[in-house]
C-alpha cells in the first residue's frame, strides 16, 4: 500500500513537471525563427523591401510590434502576424534580436547622393541616429538598411500614415525646407551605402 502511494506521487510529480516544462512555452530563438522567412534567421534582411531587425533597441522592438498589433502602424502584412503573439513573446523576440549582430549586404547605391546624404546626416540626423545610423538606441539600425526600406518608410512618415517623433519631425520640416524634399533620397542612399 505504501508502495503504491510513493509510486503515485511520483507519477503525479513527473506529469506535473512535463505539464509546467510546456506551460514554459516556445523559446525566444524558436518565436524569431518565425521571423526568418523575411527578416533572416537572425534579423538580417536578405529582401530589399523587408527591414533588417537585428541589433534593434529592444524596447523599439517591442512598441513597434504592439503598434502593428493595435493596427496603429501600417504594413502589408505585419498586422496579421503581430496580432499572433502575446506581449511576452513579443519582448522575448525583442530580447532576443537586440542581441543579434546587424548584417549589411551589398546593395546598389548612387555614390552622389550618399556623398550628399552623409553631410545632411551629420547636420540634421547624427545627434539621434548616432555614428552614422549605426546606434540603434531608441531606434532600429539604420546604416546598411536596405534602401527600397528605407524610402518605403520615410514616404509613410512623410504622408503621415506613420507618426514622426516630435525631434524627427521638427528636424525633417527644416531639411526638406533648407534642402528639399530630395534630400530625403540623399539620406536613404547614405544609410544604404553603409558597410
Amino acid at each position: 500500500m505504501k508502495r503504491k502511494a510513493i509510486s503515485g506521487v511520483v507519477v503525479l510529480a513527473v506529469l506535473g513537471g512535463s505539464s509546467i516544462v510546456q506551460a514554459a512555452g516556445p523559446s525566444a530563438t524558436m518565436l524569431a525563427y518565425t521571423c526568418a522567412g523575411c527578416h533572416g534567421t537572425d534579423g538580417s534582411s536578405v529582401g530589399p523591401a523587408t527591414p533588417s531587425i537585428a541589433g534593434t533597441d529592444p524596447t523599439y522592438f517591442t512598441d513597434v510590434m504592439i503598434a502593428y498589433k493595435k493596427a496603429e502602424r501600417p504594413s502589408t502584412v505585419m498586422t496579421r502576424i503581430a496580432k499572433g503573439y502575446s506581449d511576452e513573446e513579443i519582448e522575448a523576440m525583442a530580447e532576443f534580436f537586440a542581441a543579434q549582430k546587424f548584417k549589411r549586404y551589398p546593395q546598389k547605391y548612387d555614390a552622389a547622393k550618399a556623398a550628399r546624404g552623409k553631410g545632411l546626416h551629420d547636420e540634421y540626423c547624427e545627434k539621434c541616429h548616432e555614428e552614422g545610423g549605426r546606434n540603434p538606441e531608441d531606434s532600429s539600425v539604420l546604416a546598411g538598411q536596405w534602401i527600397p526600406y528605407l524610402q518605403i518608410s520615410m514616404e509613410e512618415f512623410l504622408n503621415g500614415e506613420r507618426e514622426m517623433p516630435k525631434k524627427m519631425k521638427k528636424k525633417v520640416n527644416t531639411l526638406i525646407k533648407k534642402q528639399g524634399k530630395a534630400s530625403i533620397d540623399d539620406l536613404n542612399h547614405f544609410y544604404g551605402s553603409q558597410k
